[in-house]
């Protein structure tokens, strides 16, 4: 597996390396990737999601509400999501809102707050605030509430959902090499069959392959690093735990 990506990094912060040159962690992390709906996660950084996995991090993949939309059931987007969480070896969480009519108040700040303090993660992965869907958007408000409201005390870092459809003028910063993860990250992706992954998935692999030819990989995931975050977990062209 080849090494983590990252722009303007310190190296010298990097894990040991096992004797067949591949990464080892120094200890285990959590990492929570919040979504507005299953799918987000996967499809903005699930190659990144296995990659953690692969190293023995754990990683909770928290979509706000259950994806529920006519003519879709819940029962069929838990489901999928179920399918999409083993592939990449992640637990999914639900935050209990609604597909469509996301709410970001008070009461709804909290309760997005005390879900993210159980968890106690090391570094969350959430969505760009400007963006064309209101739950991407309610996404990125709670979680960042939770992370200014939490004391800053996990990395905090965002990720990009169909570009131009739904992420707009994102600038990464740190770049995730998904070459050798792409396949799972496609078979997480195409576990969401109710979701039209042809047309879907497509966008995302442009993506991923302008994230590449900026960062010198095949296929990359770019990420914003939150400044004021604690550390940066990925720093150096490698995993770095804090």
């Amino acid at each position: 597996m080849s090494g983590l990506g990252a722009a303007n990094s310190d190296a010298s912060a990097g894990p040991a390396k096992a004797e067949d040159g591949q990464e080892t962690a120094s200890r285990k992390m959590k990492i929570i990737v919040s979504g507005g709906h299953p799918g987000d996660p996967e499809y903005g950084c699930g190659g990144t999601v296995a990659r953690m996995t692969a190293l023995g991090h754990e990683v909770v993949l928290l979509y706000l509400n259950n994806g529920a939309w006519p003519p879709t059931p819940a029962p069929v987007r838990v489901k999928e999501a179920a399918k999409a969480c083993e592939i990449l070896k992640a637990r999914p969480a639900y935050a209990g809102q609604i597909n469509g009519h996301a709410i970001v108040d008070n009461a709804h700040y909290d309760d997005f707050q005390k879900i993210i303090d159980k968890e106690n993660p090391d570094a969350v992965l959430t969505q760009w605030p400007i963006d064309n869907h209101p739950d991407h958007r309610a996404t990125f408000n709670l979680t960042y509430n939770a992370w200014r409201k939490l004391g800053k005390k996990f990395a905090l870092y965002y990720y990009e959902v169909s570009d131009g459809e739904d992420t707009l003028q994102y600038s990464p910063n740190r770049y995730i090499d998904i070459t050798d993860s792409e396949p799972l990250k496609r078979r997480a992706c195409y576990s969401h069959a109710s979701q039209s992954p042809d047309m879907f998935y497509a966008l995302q692999t442009a993506v991923a392959k302008f994230r590449g030819i900026e960062s010198g990989y095949k296929q990359a995931e770019a990420f914003v690093w939150q400044l004021e975050s604690p550390y940066d977990i990925f720093s150096g062209n490698k995993i770095v735990t804090p």
